[in-house]
């Protein structure tokens, strides 16, 4: 199911070559697979404890999923079907308890208790409750609101980079590069850092981009800080290299952090080039001042892929 993601992207940033009808035609079979508790999913919008082991991940994941497929739809010029999918897409608020400001397994139609946002368990998948309650990246303004607003969410965030950096229940072993409860050794952690950007708090985002690299990858042959999934660990750390990144890879938008590099230029497929220019850069100067692309003044937070298929320069 969660293929349907890529495949969104590419379709996102104009990528052909196959029959677009025939793989929306599979990525809505995908969203009503007859296992892994979908379908009670598309009934309930939410999924208990009862119904599915790793309940709270998958639901999470689940509406993220629907989400990519009612972009497809839109694509296609299908406004029923995309309507059909954003009502899954936004059952993450289902699994979200106001009480606690935490994603919680629910059970019996109410919360499972004893609850513990840093117990590992098997209603999570490979994590904790701190480490997928911000994992809603197709609708980052309505967990912001479901969180209590900007600066709740500030608060939000901040607990979850100062928290104690030892979790409780079983022991998981991918749960590694603890900056807090934020364990950078796994996926589901990887766009947290980037959202302070959407409170208007870049600078924290910044900060923390510049520790994760400087502290948490090494050159050495063991020197990444968790489990290399498909690359993952390597992509984040070249994304982030480059001074931004995908927080929700199918919505063709990149989110700034702070560069590496003084200067580095992408070869993009159609022959132009893509250049990202760190002026002034050094081991304490991270913060982003200003900005410009292609000589005019820049003030966004993120880039568009579609700017960046241009060609041009950027420059920090």
């Amino acid at each position: 199911f969660h293929s349907v993601s890529v495949i969104t992207d590419a379709i996102t940033k104009g990528i052909g070559g196959f029959d677009k009808n025939a793989i929306y035609g599979a990525m809505v079979a995908a969203s009503n697979y007859t296992s892994w508790s979908i379908p009670t999913f598309n009934k309930n919008n939410y999924l208990q404890i009862d119904d599915e082991s790793e309940s709270v991940s998958k639901a999470l994941e689940y509406a993220y999923d629907n989400w990519c497929i009612a972009q497809v739809a839109r694509t296609l010029n299908n406004a029923s079907e995309a309507a059909a999918f954003d009502l899954r897409a936004s059952s993450y608020i289902n699994q979200y308890d106001p009480s606690t400001g935490f994603m919680r397994p629910r059970r019996n139609g109410t919360w499972f208790s004893p609850f513990d946002p840093r117990e590992v368990n098997n209603h999570y998948t490979e994590a904790n409750s701190y480490q997928y309650s911000f994992f809603v990246p197709q609708d980052i303004p309505g967990m912001i609101d479901l969180m209590g607003g900007i600066d709740a969410t500030d608060k939000k965030l901040d607990g979850l980079f100062t928290a104690p950096n030892s979790t409780t229940g079983r022991t998981q072993a991918d749960i590694t590069g603890l900056i807090g409860q934020y364990a950078h050794g796994n996926e589901p952690s990887h766009h947290m850092a980037y959202l302070y950007d959407y409170i208007g708090k870049p600078w924290k985002t910044q900060a923390l981009i510049h520790q994760i690299v400087d502290s948490l990858y090494h050159p050495v042959y063991n020197g990444l800080p968790g489990n290399e999934d498909c690359g993952q660990m390597s992509a984040w750390y070249v994304w982030s290299a480059l001074g931004f990144y995908p927080v929700n890879a199918a919505s063709g938008e990149y989110v700034f952090g702070t560069p590496l590099m003084n200067e580095t230029t992408i070869k993009l497929a159609n022959g132009k080039a893509f250049t990202v220019t760190a002026k002034n850069l050094s081991d304490k100067n991270i913060y982003i001042q200003s900005a410009t692309l292609n000589a005019k003044p820049y003030t966004k937070s993120f880039i568009k892929h579609s700017d960046i298929l241009k060609g041009g320069t950027l420059v920090l």
